[in-house]
């Protein structure tokens, strides 16, 4: 035998004095304390969750407001498209139709109106 290793019995005497059920309640105190720990993570997660849930409501409703003002826009930009389109038109009528004859007589009284001005202030 070594004298340097106790014996057996010296190993039970350095656990004299804890009962087994010492270390019993040593162990669900531990286990308190874990349940407690896991139920205030469980009340913060609990917490995030509703967050999320009221941010992501949040977003959601602000996209449907935003698409609900799109499609507004693209409603009353289709509809400028339309009264602009149909302006363009009008004038094209005019001009091919009676083009010749109206701008000669256009022409015609801006160069006199230009000449009358221009003699009476000589």
């Amino acid at each position: 035998m070594n004298p340097r290793r106790e014996p057996r019995g010296g190993r039970s005497s350095l656990f004299d004095g804890i009962e087994e059920g010492g270390i019993r309640a040593a162990s669900s105190y531990s286990h308190e304390i874990d349940e407690h720990e896991n139920e205030r993570a469980l009340e913060g997660l609990q917490d995030r969750v509703i967050l999320l849930k009221r941010l992501s409501g949040d977003i959601n409703e602000e996209v449907d407001t935003h698409n609900r003002m799109l499609d507004r826009m693209g409603n009353d930009m289709d509809s400028s498209r339309g009264f602009l389109s149909g302006t363009m038109d009008r004038f094209k009528t005019v001009f091919e139709t009676k083009s010749s004859r109206r701008m000669l007589t256009l022409v015609a009284s801006f160069v006199g109106l230009f000449l009358v001005i221009y003699y009476l202030t000589r």
